[in-house]
C-alpha cells in the first residue's frame, strides 16, 4: 500500500517478559497503487491464545475472518473514475472479490459492483479521505473519523472524493443473517 503503514506486535521472551515481536509493516497486502488491503493480525479463535508466536497477518488475504476469529486490517479505496464503464466496473469488482475468496459474499450488485455481505461485525473508521457507504436503502457520506458499525449487511464502500480514502476496520466473526 502506499504510504505504507506501521503496526507493532507485542509478545513474551523466553522469560515471560514483554517484547516488541514485530515493527513494520501490515503481514500482508493485496491490491494495487493505493487501494487494496493491508492485514494488521488475524486471530483463529475467541478466546485468542496469546503465548502463540509467529505473524498472524502472514497467510492469504481473505474477506471474512476465520470461523470464530477477527481481522485487524487497513483498506484503502482510490477515486471512482468517471470513465471507467459499468462492464468494466463489474469485472474490477468481480475479480477483486475472487482474489480474496469472498466471491460467495457477492448477494446482490443491483445497486453497486462492489456491494457485498460478509458474516461479520465490523467496526469501520475512515482515517482520511471521503468514502460513502452504500446500502439497500441508503446512502450514507463519511468524513474523516466517521466510525460505521457494519452488523453482516449488504453494503459498498465507493470514493466520490479527490484522493484515496483510508480505512481501518476490525472484522468479528458473527452468525450470519
Amino acid at each position: 500500500m502506499a504510504n505504507e503503514r506501521r503496526r507493532i506486535v507485542t509478545g513474551h521472551d523466553k522469560d515471560g517478559k514483554s517484547i516488541v515481536a514485530i515493527d513494520g509493516p501490515p503481514g500482508g497486502t493485496v491490491g494495487t497503487g493505493g487501494a487494496g488491503l493491508g492485514e494488521v493480525w488475524v486471530t483463529e479463535k475467541t478466546p485468542e491464545d496469546n503465548s502463540s508466536t509467529g505473524d498472524r497477518a502472514r497467510r492469504p488475504i481473505r474477506l471474512e475472518p476465520p470461523r470464530g476469529g477477527s481481522i485487524f486490517r487497513y483498506f484503502a479505496i482510490e477515486p471512482e473514475n468517471p470513465n471507467v464503464s459499468a462492464a468494466e466496473r463489474e469485472a474490477a469488482a468481480a475479480a477483486m472479490f475472487k482474489a480474496i475468496n469472498a466471491e460467495h459474499c457477492r448477494v446482490d450488485t443491483s445497486r453497486n459492483p462492489g456491494m457485498h455481505t460478509t458474516r461479520t461485525v465490523d467496526y469501520i473508521i475512515l482515517l482520511d479521505g471521503e468514502v460513502t457507504l452504500i446500502l439497500d436503502r441508503a446512502e450514507v457520506k463519511l468524513k474523516p473519523f466517521d466510525v460505521v458499525v457494519q452488523r453482516g449487511t449488504n453494503h459498498a464502500w465507493v470514493n466520490h472524493g479527490p484522493g484515496r480514502a483510508l480505512l481501518a476496520a476490525v472484522l468479528i466473526d458473527a452468525e450470519p443473517l
